[in-house]
């Protein structure tokens, strides 16, 4: 449940949505994503109210300029790399298949997978698949990427690195970044601003810097990975 929250996110910058388990990030990821409707309140993205969307038809423009990295990676293990890739651009475009090979080779080498078009899923590391599962989410050049949780389950170095990857390609494509975790060392990476859920409401907003030295409860137990009901004198 989500409770008077309140978020304008700004074209080009990161947003980072933190919060433990349980907080809601996934009820408010699943609502921008549309998959859940908010009770009362709206969802606006560039001057469109996406609550009022009924249909696939109503969503289709919004969903081809909007990448999702799911958590996990979630890569189709019955076909290559490459293949996977594509995938959104057989189904929602008529490119030609050289346009599709081409644009497949330049997504990987974005992501640091340059010459993987041929491996199977099964062949790559955590790290590796969750470039891939990246490479695929930008495959039709979004104007806004969705990363779930896209540390989840990898080292903390190979993590740093994707952090690195994600910051990397804010700053070099200008896509509208939301990010959904429970990381802090990934939000140090990334976030032009944050937000902090708990029990379904805002206990914090604003930069990494400021998040540093609030002083509210729900922040100081994250920061110090305390229990709920303790908190640092």
């Amino acid at each position: 449940m989500l409770i008077g929250v309140d978020l304008e996110v700004y074209p080009g910058e990161t947003m980072v949505i933190l919060g433990r388990s349980g907080s809601g990030k996934t009820v408010l990821t699943s609502m921008l994503v549309g998959l859940n409707t908010p009770d009362t309140g709206g969802i606006t993205v560039e001057g469109v109210e996406i609550t009022e969307f009924v249909t696939d038809t109503d969503w289709r423009s919004l969903r081809l300029k909007t990448g999702y990295l799911f958590q996990g990676s979630a890569l189709y293990d019955s076909m290559t790399v490459g293949e996977n890739v594509a995938f959104p651009m057989v189904q929602h475009t008529d490119w030609s298949d050289e346009e599709i090979e081409r644009r497949v080779v330049e997504k990987l080498g974005q992501v640091g997978l340059a010459g993987a078009e041929g491996l199977e899923p099964t062949a790559l590391s955590g790290g590796m698949q969750r470039r891939a599962a990246l490479a695929r989410s930008l495959a039709l050049d979004p104007q806004i990427i969705i990363y779930d949780e896209p540390t989840s389950g990898l080292d903390p170095i190979t993590g740093d690195e994707i952090g690195g990857l994600l910051r990397g390609l804010q700053q070099a494509l200008q896509v509208t970044s939301i990010v959904v975790t429970h990381d802090l060392r990934l939000t140090e990476l990334v976030a032009n601003r944050l937000v902090l859920l708990d029990q379904g409401q805002w206990a914090f907003q604003g930069t990494y810097e400021e998040f540093l030295h609030s002083s509210h409860p729900e922040v100081l137990r994250f920061l110090h990975r305390e229990p709920q009901g303790e908190t640092t004198p």
